[in-house]
């Protein structure tokens, strides 16, 4: 097998979630690359681009979240060969039903309340990544941009674009998947799967400080 021409789409949100936050010190200062060139046999795959999919934050959801964002962005940036692209973060508050644990799997003992309630709530949702994911990766493989594109989520939403690239425009797909239960669906279209672990994480982050365009970039004190 030759060294093939490889994208990365990484649904930046996703990740984040599932793989960096509440993990304590020494994970959100992740360098994907680094982290892709780790997984990824290096004689086999030729990484070209690296599409970053992430969106701003709010001071709403915590105060010190934008300046810190801002930071890890500058780090990305320091990478040649990675592009953000942006979706948007809506913050608003909505009425929902408000359940009971016994409504919950597993089953709990707790009775449920015999009167439904609603709660008003702030909710936090992230628009466009997986929208422009999907756009990307079918347009990159139509035009013939790359041998294999890596694909790291866990989100069932890119499962049919997934499916277009490999089935019917056949290229590889390979999905790197940061959840601990990987997505049946997403491993029924993908052409390679691999679960990103706790200890890719750890030996692939950037640098505690360095400079960039004489600028100089450091970790979040408490990352």
């Amino acid at each position: 097998m030759h060294c093939m021409r490889t994208n990365i789409y990484i649904d930046g949100i996703n990740l984040y979630y599932l793989a960096l936050k509440g993990h304590g010190k020494g994970f959100k200062w992740l360098n994907p690359d680094l982290l892709c060139r780790s997984i990824l046999p290096q004689e086999h795959y030729n990484i070209v681009s690296i599409n970053y999919y992430t969106a701003r934050v709010s001071p709403k959801a915590s105060p010190t979240a934008p300046r810190d964002q801002q930071v890890y962005i500058n780090a990305l940036e320091s990478l040649p060969n990675l592009k953000i692209h942006y979706g948007r973060f809506t913050i608003h508050p909505t009425k929902m039903f408000m359940v009971q644990p016994a409504q919950f799997e597993p089953p709990c003992t707790t009775p449920p309340t015999p009167n439904p309630k609603f709660v008003y709530v702030q909710k936090t949702e992230e628009k466009g990544s997986d929208v422009n994911i999907a756009a990307h990766l079918v347009r990159d493989a139509c035009l013939g941009a790359f041998d294999n594109a890596v694909v790291i989520t866990n989100d069932t939403d890119l499962v049919e674009p997934i499916r277009i690239v490999t089935q019917e425009l056949k290229r590889n797909v390979v999905t790197l998947n940061p959840s601990t239960r990987p997505a049946q669906l997403l491993l029924n279209v993908s052409t390679y799967s691999r679960r990103i672990h706790t200890s890719h994480i750890k030996q692939c982050q950037f640098p505690d400080s360095f400079t960039h365009n004489g600028k100089l970039i450091e970790k979040p004190k408490d990352w």
